[in-house]
């Protein structure tokens, strides 16, 4: 079984460097153009699909589009699931990454943006960026909408969702596509690979690069690789470990 995952293209919080979480921003230019150059990837390493998953959020529902344009392949099903939503973010969406570093330093900011187990600060029930309050939660269960998460926690709605929906459909022989978010796909990868808590603090996903897995019947991994150039891979991933400090003086 092959399943592909991909992050989706440059948003435009991504490019000015704020914690974005589950703000609903769309892509930038060069993130259209990166969801298209992984279609492109995609549909040179002659792979389709049978079904495709995104979250709610538009910049990964936008880069799913794109891919399905390239592959001419629109006419896919998709199934949108929240449970494949970033991250929450909590009281730092919309924080600069680099400011909150010089203020709260760039060890706190890696433990907030990297860490297994750590909240962010937690989002007011009245803040307006509250999931609870928002129109495209209305038919989701209150309780289930986070106020702020952990990787934990995300790895706590991702991996079911994943094992209850998507490994059924490959394993009846459907070849699937999820399109996501950097942590929710750390999330994944995290379960793919076995990995401890430790070995996931330093995994980074990049943007627009499709990862490929090749799965047993079972699920487990029998080998992963990225598509495309290693260069590009490289600066890209050295681009997302520099996010979180403090910017050099101007």
């Amino acid at each position: 079984m092959k399943l592909v995952l991909v992050r989706h293209g440059q948003s435009i919080w991504n490019k000015e460097n704020l914690f974005t979480g589950w703000t609903d921003v769309d892509l930038t230019e060069e993130g259209w153009q990166e969801a298209t150059q992984a279609g492109e990837l995609l549909r040179n390493e002659g792979f389709d699909f049978d079904g495709c998953y995104t979250s709610y959020l538009k910049r990964a529902v936008h880069t799913l589009d794109a891919i399905l344009t390239e592959l001419d392949r629109v006419w896919l099903p998709v199934e949108k699931a929240w449970e494949l939503n970033e991250r929450h973010y909590g009281a730092l969406q919309g924080l600069n990454k680099a400011e909150t570093a010089q203020i709260y330093g760039e060890d706190q900011v890696k433990i907030w943006r990297r860490s297994y187990d750590v909240k962010p600060p937690l989002l007011d029930i009245d803040d307006v960026r509250c999931p609870r309050i928002q129109e495209q939660y209305r038919n989701v269960q209150s309780i289930d909408l986070p106020l702020g998460e952990s990787l934990e926690d995300t790895i706590a709605r991702v991996v079911p969702y994943y094992c209850d929906v998507i490994l059924p459909q490959m394993q009846e022989g459907k070849r699937i596509i999820i399109v996501a978010h950097g942590n929710s796909l750390r999330a994944l990868v995290k379960y793919l690979d076995k990995m401890s808590p430790e070995e996931i603090v330093e995994v980074n996903i990049p943007t627009g690069i499709p990862l490929i897995y090749d799965l047993s019947a079972d699920g487990d991994v029998l080998k992963k690789g990225y598509l495309g150039d290693p260069k590009a891979l490289k600066a890209k991933l050295e681009q997302i470990a520099a996010q979180g400090k403090v910017a050099p003086p101007k």
